[in-house]
């Protein structure tokens, strides 16, 4: 389970991953169920670091902190400078310890030269697949989806792909109800493709709007029964295509694709936590039967049920 988090920052420290990673492990939220860490902002000497932002950060530690680091992450930085010796060191031991190690963007090239990346799948930003690719061609470099886990080894695509992995890590090691927690606290934005099957929870959009937000409601609490684009445009008073139309306005996406989407994320937690049988499950979530159940996982997860149960049923934690 993680308890210690380091976070190494080099020249040209990108400020927006930074922060990520600050908002996923570095805030006291215990007082909201959520876990607390031994969090470190780490530099080679312990001293300032540039941002490509143009001002200073002055983390307030060296290197101390990574020995002991349960997940090591490293931020995007100027991969045109080789890091510190050091630093690729560290990384190499935080990984034969057992330890996480995350890269964020092209932090990937930390990895690359620390020699993690050796015959593992991995990800950066899709500007920079190809010169990772280049610069470690023994690493299996994936430009299509936002992050990777091989092993123990975690990697992001660019700016808020870190969201989708650092919650991503939050779910293997904590369960599915603080990695919700967490996101929900983040008011992060809905689930992203991505060209990858992303197990990570999907936060409900808080909808401003007169209109909408009662049917979202309601067909949040009963989505059991057999709603459907016509059943949640009559509840509007509206046309189909007109609540379609005003739907995806205001949710980025369609009736249906919301509408299935929400089924998936209760299927998910009822196997995650429940004890309740896979066609027991598929009726809950209004999918009606498992092989409807089985299908939808299978177009959008990428696996089964039943595998993604083995996977993620909540574990007893410390």
């Amino acid at each position: 389970m993680l308890r210690n988090v380091s976070i190494v920052v080099l020249p040209d420290a990108a400020v927006f991953e930074l922060g990520v990673l600050c908002e996923l492990f570095g805030y006291d939220r215990t007082a909201e169920g959520l876990p607390a860490y031994d969090f470190a902002v780490c530099s080679p000497d312990g001293g300032p670091v540039r941002t490509h932002a143009g001002f200073s950060i002055s983390p307030s530690h060296d290197l101390t902190p990574v020995a002991d680091a349960d997940l090591v992450a490293v931020v995007p930085y100027d991969v045109d400078r080789e890091p510190p010796a050091e630093v690729l060191q560290a990384l190499r031991d935080a990984h034969d310890r057992g330890a996480w190690v995350m890269s964020v963007c092209t932090g990937a090239f930390a990895l690359g030269a620390a020699g993690l990346l050796d015959d593992r799948r991995c990800t950066t930003h899709w500007r920079h697949t190809d010169a990772l690719a280049r610069r470690y061609p023994a690493a299996k470099v994936d430009p299509d989806v936002l992050y990777v886990a091989d092993g123990k080894i975690l990697t992001s695509a660019g700016t808020a792909a870190s969201v989708d992995a650092g919650l991503h890590l939050v779910r293997l090691e904590h369960g599915s109800a603080i990695a919700t927690t967490l996101a929900r606290r983040m008011v992060v934005p809905p689930h992203r493709d991505g060209g990858q099957a992303q197990f990570i929870e999907t936060p409900v959009v808080s909808l401003q709007c007169d209109t909408l937000q009662p049917i979202i409601e309601h067909v949040l609490e009963t989505l059991d029964q057999p709603h459907t684009v016509d059943t949640m445009a009559e509840l509007a008073h509206m046309a189909p295509r007109t609540f379609a139309r005003r739907f995806r306005a205001e949710t980025g996406v369609t009736p249906h694709d919301w509408l299935t989407g929400q089924r998936l994320l209760l299927a998910r937690r009822l196997l995650e936590d429940s004890d309740m049988g896979i066609d027991a499950i598929a009726v809950h979530a209004g999918f009606g039967s498992s092989a409807t159940l089985r299908h939808h996982f299978g177009q959008r997860l990428d696996t089964t049920p039943q595998a993604y149960r083995a996977t993620f049923k909540t574990r007893v934690t410390e």
